[in-house]
């Protein structure tokens, strides 16, 4: 699950860097080191400058003609200086000296906050964060031509139609970006990342008797677009149709508080809004989480293990380094009910006094860093998820998820199901349609009575946002059965 590709080495990661992001201009690494020093002659506790080319595009097909077509390149740099609490910020398009020298005297006005700064690396010894490299760094636009895009797509779009002949409208995309980071910090550390990501989406609607439904599905992740071969389309598009005809058949889902079994993979999409949010590090900081100050406590059942790991080779949420330089790591979270810890960048880490997590990301070079998630997902338990649906005497089965909303400081949330079932008599029986699950993360945790032993990922489709900014994640969770939750129906 963790393979190294040993030819994606960090030395090749700084040369592409340098030749994107420095040489261009006439910069070198002595330049951003005297940048940095500067700012450190403040009273400061921490500096940074994030460099970043991004080059990406998407094409949408509906129909079987080309609706959308987006391409853009974007560059610029950040200028971060943080101290105490407060953080400066100033980011420019232009990257060049004077640009740099610019925001770096912007960045200045938080001085006299200062707590016990850090030195700056006045030797000129520059350290190379070193870190496994989990995919590699491809750039996934030039992996195929423009005609071979659409023509994935047709293809896409005619096996969808091929499933089943309800199927009256298909709506097909694909995005994929090519990014080179950079980022050079006040003590030296000088970290390189080439980053690829293709994510691959379908939309259907069936229409029978009268009745218009619709189903998605979808993947992706770091990669190029290789990995989207017949038999990846083929999957997507049954998929889809799946979801589509069997809301055709479903019926107004009943409201009340009962048993719910959440399927695997995606829904795991619950467990990163409702509780993961709750467990970064700027939220505990504050004491604005429902899990602040509780660490050593039992927050979940037994059995109930939650990591976030952002080492996992090639997932849409994985970075080999983090947006400080820090190479990602797997964090357990939540273990066997007991909190553990928390997500964090250095800001919050440092504030706290806790381990960093390698957990600082942001959207691009004009946002700052904060503590985000990577892959957030529950571990295996030990039941059969046959024998979870056999247990349940009546209640509901959420296969898949549609959106949601959540309430980080309350962990109250509303996730609306794109896919679910009735169960009775410990059988699946038939499909409901407008069923959404109702009620606070914190309190589902405890709620949780029986673990699949089927843990899955997701397809690689995840965007999380906050405040502002989106980043790719990934999420997932075995089968987990839910005792007393509030379901809001239709019928």
């Amino acid at each position: 699950m963790k393979t190294e590709h040993k030819h994606a080495t960090p030395s090749n990661h700084f040369s592409t860097a340098t030749e994107t992001l420095l040489d261009p201009s006439g910069l070198d690494v002595p330049a951003l080191q005297g940048v940095l020093n500067n700012i450190m002659t403040h009273d400061i506790d921490y500096a940074d400058l994030y460099f970043q080319y991004s080059r990406s595009e998407s094409w949408g097909l509906e129909e079987g003609q080309v609706k959308s077509g987006n391409f853009n390149i974007d560059q610029g740099v950040g200028v971060r200086a943080v101290s105490g609490e407060k953080t400066a910020f100033a980011y420019s398009d232009d990257i060049n000296l004077p640009a740099l020298q610019q925001a770096a005297n912007a960045t200045k006005a938080i001085a006299d906050m200062g707590n016990d700064s850090f030195e700056a690396n006045k030797t000129g010894v520059i350290h190379r964060a070193e870190a496994p490299q989990l995919y590699i760094p491809k750039d996934p636009i030039a992996s195929l031509s423009a005609e071979a895009k659409v023509k994935l797509l047709e293809r896409l779009e005619t096996y969808a139609r091929k499933v089943d002949p309800r199927i009256t409208q298909v709506m097909a995309s694909i995005a994929g970006e090519y990014e080179v980071i950079m980022v050079a910090r006040h003590d030296g550390v000088m970290a390189a990342d080439v980053r690829p990501l293709v994510r691959l989406s379908i939309n259907v609607i069936a229409e029978s008797n009268g009745r218009r439904e619709q189903g998605s599905a979808g993947g992706g992740g770091r990669f190029d677009y290789a990995y989207f071969s017949d038999e990846v389309l083929q999957d997507y598009a049954e998929k889809a149709v799946h979801q589509a005809l069997v809301n055709l058949d479903a019926r107004p889902a009943p409201a009340g508080n009962m048993t719910v079994v959440l399927g695997a993979g995606w829904p795991g999409i619950l467990l990163h809004e409702a509780i993961g949010h709750g467990l970064e590090g700027d939220f505990n900081r504050k004491g604005s989480s429902a899990f602040s100050g509780k660490i050593g406590q039992r927050v979940a059942s037994k059995g109930v293990t939650v990591v976030d790991d952002g080492t996992i080779s090639n997932r849409r949420g994985s970075l080999s380094l983090d947006d400080e330089g820090n190479p990602t790591q797997r964090t357990v979270l939540i273990e066997d009910g007991i909190l553990r810890g928390y997500i964090q960048d250095s800001l919050n880490s440092r504030l706290m006094g806790m381990p960093l997590t390698g957990n600082a990301r942001r959207e691009s070079y004009a946002h700052i860093p904060m503590p985000r998630m990577t892959n957030t997902y529950m571990l295996n338990g030990d039941m059969p998820p046959e024998e979870i649906i056999k247990s349940v005497k009546k209640g509901l089965y959420a296969a898949n998820f549609g959106g949601g909303q959540v309430d980080i400081t309350s962990g109250k949330f509303v996730f609306s199901a794109a896919e679910a079932y009735m169960i009775e008599d410990g059988k699946i029986t038939y499909p409901v349609k407008g069923a959404t699950l109702i009620g606070n993360g914190p309190d589902v945790l405890t709620r949780v009575s029986m673990i699949g032993n089927d843990m899955q990922l997701d397809s690689g489709v995840g965007t999380c946002g906050k405040e502002g900014q989106s980043v790719p994640v990934g999420v997932g969770q075995p089968t987990l059965r839910i005792d007393g939750l509030t379901v809001g129906g239709t019928a």
